[in-house]
């Protein structure tokens, strides 16, 4: 298995973990009752804020974590280049994942078209993310693993 083969695994496990346990995190704190709007606006917006930066965190802190077991157990380095198939593999993987969010914003957006309330439209913007994010890793594990 090559790096990049292992990189995106453990790509696609922490965004599942990291995900799964903020929102198991954030859980109990949502507005019981009937909150006001703008209580709940206060706790989508810091849902998706907070969200946004312990994945960006918690990925970095990942990274570098997999690449020092990577090279402590194969006493290899991670490549240095990325060459023209690491860069093709890299664009269809973003292309598919925008394509799921974009997917998803619409659908949230159209939740509110048909007078839903604005936490489904949240909830379809936020898990439009996390899919989109593990359909990026997914596609890299794919073609790494079949080719292009």
């Amino acid at each position: 298995m090559t790096f990049q083969e292992k990189k995106s695994i453990v790509s696609l496990f922490s965004a599942i973990l990291i995900f799964v346990s903020y929102s198991l995190y954030m859980y109990p704190r949502y507005p019981d009752g009937a909150p006001e709007q703008t209580e709940l606006f206060r706790y989508w917006g810091s849902f998706v804020l907070i969200l946004t930066l312990v994945s960006i965190i918690a990925h970095i802190i990942i990274s570098i974590v997999f690449n020092l077991i990577y090279r402590i157990t194969t006493n290899e380095k991670e490549p240095s280049f990325e060459d023209e198939l690491d860069k093709l593999i890299g664009l269809k993987a973003f292309r598919n994942s925008f394509f799921v969010f974009v997917i998803g914003f619409l659908l949230a957006m159209g939740s509110l078209v048909i007078e839903q309330p604005s936490q489904v439209m949240f909830m379809t913007l936020i898990v439009s993310g996390f899919i989109a994010e593990l359909t990026g890793a997914a596609t890299k594990l794919y073609h790494y693993r079949k080719g292009v």
